[in-house]
């Protein structure tokens, strides 16, 4: 299949206006339709010896988000005093998750053991089964930018609280939770980007020819 420039063109603009969102979500519901076509297109993504190593994880009970959000504010209490000075002082003044504003949560997930012990692809490296579970991730994420949804990753939480949060079984490994919903806008440039905490990189100076240079 070939495609139009046109639908090129459209890709390219999906990608360079991905945001995290975080503070911006609306209490509109999702339609199951597009709550389905976002996790088909997740499916969808490549994955080691085609294992589809994840899982999806849905949530829309309000006491199970307070659950997953106090696991967030205990990691994320710990964080703050892992930086100094100004740092410590821009980092608590960010917003970083909108777990309970946000009308769903997916957590993905990934099952290492899901086809057995030994992989196509997977054999001289063993992580590229999570590698594929976070493919699934920017794939959802691409296509719910596409139905104009925000989505925001939570990465501010320990496995464990996640697993007793969501009954994840122990030999899972929770790979990202996600807060999406409608927003009231999206962001020109990422939130951290425009609060000065780092500028983009220039991409010439991280490409290398043939050998690092």
């Amino acid at each position: 299949m070939l495609f139009t420039e046109e639908e090129r063109d459209t890709v390219y603009k999906v990608i360079y206006n991905r945001r995290d969102v975080r503070g911006q979500f609306k209490p509109d519901p999702i339609p199951d339709e597009v709550l389905s076509r976002i996790i088909s297109a997740a499916h969808h993504a490549p994955s080691v010896g085609f294992m589809q190593p994840w899982d999806f994880v849905v949530v829309k009970n309000p006491e199970i988000k307070r659950r997953v959000k106090e696991g967030f504010e205990v990691a994320h209490k710990e964080a703050a005093e892992m930086f100094d000075g100004e740092r410590q002082e821009i980092y608590k003044t960010l917003k970083l998750e909108g777990i309970t504003e946000a009308p769903i949560g997916i957590c993905i997930t990934c099952d290492r053991e899901r086809t057995g012990p030994v992989v196509i692809g997977r054999t001289a490296n063993p992580e590229m089964d999570l590698y594929s579970s976070v493919c699934a991730v920017q794939n959802l994420w691409l296509a719910a930018r596409a139905e104009n949804l925000g989505v925001g990753w939570v990465s501010i939480i320990h496995h464990d609280c996640m697993r007793k949060a969501l009954n994840i079984p122990q030999h899972i490994t929770p790979i990202a939770y996600l807060c999406i919903g409608y927003v009231t806008f999206f962001h020109d440039r990422p939130e951290l980007e425009k609060a000065g905490w780092l500028p983009r990189a220039d991409v010439d100076s991280l490409v290398h020819y043939d050998q690092w240079r």
